[in-house]
């Protein structure tokens, strides 16, 4: 397997186990320290945390959630010896029936990561969440 598309399956495997909320794979997934940036959400600043905070704050974040899907394409992998940068479009959906029937919400951006190599693994160890919109209920979880 080619150095893009190993890069690639990490990218998947870390949407994929968030999908699954198997976090120990979401973990698996990074660095010992990430750069975490989720501020064209949230705001504030970008901030250093371990796959362990990453995992623990989407596990609190999504469980009133009942489903959660990411779709992600547009892949452009960047390789220089051990070290790479991923960019790709996503878009992640969240279920929860709700009382007024407005039970979805979907985040559309790209992602920015930065990756680094250890033995045959990739890890990231930068990522950057860019939005672009979000459409749907923006109070899914207290509606």
């Amino acid at each position: 397997m080619d150095e893009r598309q190993k890069i690639v399956d990490v990218v998947t495997r870390l949407f994929v186990g968030t999908d699954r909320r198997d976090w120990e794979s979401v973990k698996n997934c990074f660095e010992r320290h990430v750069l975490f940036d989720m501020t064209s959400l949230t705001g504030g600043q970008a901030t250093t945390l371990t796959p362990q905070q990453i995992a623990d704050g989407w596990d609190a974040g999504l469980e009133p959630i009942k489903h959660v899907h990411h779709q992600a394409g547009n892949f452009i992998i960047d390789v220089k010896g051990t070290s790479a940068h991923a960019f790709c479009y996503a878009i992640a959906y969240h279920y929860r029936e709700t009382k007024s029937g407005r039970n979805t919400r979907a985040f559309v951006g790209s992602y920015d990561f930065d990756l680094r190599k250890h033995g045959e693994e990739w890890r990231i160890g930068t990522f950057k969440f860019n939005l672009k919109f979000i459409d749907g209920n923006p109070q899914l979880e207290q509606d």
